[in-house]
């Protein structure tokens, strides 16, 4: 899968308390990221994801870029004691983008998901140029839009996602409404995790994903069998890849090996069973 760093961005404003989502929105946002984390690492081992949350009297970076899943879980633990105030989305992304551009493996591409579960109260026009400063940074960003999913949230975040989108592959916008399934099972089903194959069966979008799916496997169905079967192909073509490489190696030692040395094509023996060679130099032993 994709090299990248992701930095996630957590909503824990005081809307984050709602029950709507089980067991509350806020953590249900815990079990998605969770799952979102084992998704990346498990995609790519060189891969790296961080966590900064949004909401209180600003945006704060728990955990930078890293492998060890137990630094987010103890990230998410201390802001679950903070839940408080208004998301800021604009500068939350501004700041994940910093932590992104610090990253130390520049061949990652850069991405940021972004979970949404209140309104956002930044104006459209500054979103909008806050998307093409992403989109020329070549940064995508995802957005989980849950809880407070009225018209004028979905309009704000449907701006953003078109300018930062463009023509290209990333850059995702998901909405999720409460049901009786959990917000991170939902989740499993679209694009943010998928990837493009999952089309536009997401839970936020409309049509099949049975129909795009290359398993032939409803991802809303049956999301953590869509998952495996993709993790599983995806370790399979690396096992390929690696097996591949080997015999191309093998196939180059075997060829210098194989190389003759002068004369070493000429029997041991001529026709009358005398040595063969240099008949000059053949001088006989006297044993008499």
């Amino acid at each position: 899968m994709v090299l990248e760093a992701v930095m996630i961005v957590v909503d824990n404003s005081e809307s984050s308390r709602n029950g709507d989502y089980t067991p509350t929105r806020f953590e249900a946002q815990c079990d998605a990221i969770n799952i979102l984390f084992q998704n990346v690492i498990q995609g790519n081992p060189e891969s790296s994801v961080g966590l900064m949350s949004m909401g209180g009297k600003g945006p704060e970076v728990l955990a930078t870029l890293t492998v060890d899943q137990g630094k987010i879980l103890e990230g998410l633990h201390r802001t679950k004691k903070n839940i408080r105030g208004s998301a800021h989305l604009a500068t939350g992304i501004q700041v994940a983008h910093l932590a992104l551009k610090h990253r130390q493996n520049k061949s990652q591409r850069a991405r940021i998901v972004v979970f949404v579960c209140s309104p956002i109260e930044d104006i459209e026009s500054d979103l909008v140029k806050l998307a093409k400063k992403m989109k020329k940074a070549n940064t995508s960003v995802d957005f989980v839009l849950f809880g407070d999913i009225d018209e004028e949230n979905h309009k704000k975040l449907t701006a953003f996602n078109e300018i930062v989108k463009g023509s290209g592959q990333g850059s995702h916008l998901e909405v999720i409404p409460p049901s009786s399934k959990l917000l991170s099972d939902q989740l499993l089903a679209t694009p943010i995790l998928l990837g493009e194959n999952a089309g536009q069966g997401g839970a936020g979008g409309g049509g099949s994903a049975a129909e795009e799916f290359e398993f032939g496997v409803d991802p809303s169905a049956d999301p953590e069998l869509a998952l495996a079967l993709r993790m599983s192909m995806e370790e399979e073509k690396a096992r390929q890849e690696r097996a591949a490489r080997a015999e191309a190696e093998a196939a180059g030692q075997n060829t210098l090996e194989t190389v003759k040395e002068e004369n070493e094509s000429t029997p041991l023996l001529g026709k009358d069973g005398e040595p063969s060679g240099n008949k000059k130099d053949d001088d006989k032993m006297d044993t008499s």
